[in-house]
């Protein structure tokens, strides 16, 4: 699955900055250390959108491309921001087959993203998960930290309508 890059405007403060400018001169003459760096810059941001990616490339003097390669390689990384609510299906085999890609469907259709999207208010982001390890619970959702189990797609406005 091919992450996709926010279409929400960057909106780093001075005070995010001043914490990536200090993370990035801790590091900046051992390269090996890129993908700490990038954890720390996610931690600080919520996300490592283009503008981050940038700021890194340069400060650890590599390629923007090696950062963007690394980010989008790697599950740990986001490309867009999680909304206050971060709504998650799991696409595992388990939850796959008793239907949780219609269920995917259901919120794409409900709130208007695609997966790994946010709302342009910032309410809700989609990601689809390989596995959360509540296969008896199949097809499941999690909103944040909120485990939804054996749904059927018709439920998914009334789960969603408790966020609103």
């Amino acid at each position: 699955m091919q992450k996709k890059i926010s279409k929400i405007p960057f909106q780093g403060t001075a005070e995010q900055k001043k914490k990536l400018d200090a993370v990035i001169d801790a590091h900046k003459h051992d390269k090996s250390s890129l993908m700490a760096v990038m954890q720390e810059a996610q931690d600080i941001y919520g996300y490592l959108p283009v503008e981050v990616q940038t700021m890194i490339a340069e400060g650890m003097d590599v390629p923007v491309e090696k950062v963007f390669g690394v980010s989008t390689f790697y599950a740990q990384f986001a490309l867009s921001p999680k909304g206050k609510y971060n709504i998650s299906i799991c696409l595992g085999t388990a939850c796959y087959v008793k239907g949780s890609g219609q269920l995917l469907d259901k919120v794409t259709e409900t709130i208007g993203i695609g997966t790994d999207e946010c709302t342009p208010d910032g309410k809700y982001s989609l990601t689809a998960c390989r596995c959360v390890g509540a296969c008896g619970l199949a097809p499941v959702l999690t909103i944040n930290e909120e485990v939804y189990g054996r749904l059927k797609p018709e439920e998914v406005p009334a789960i969603l309508a408790k966020y609103q």
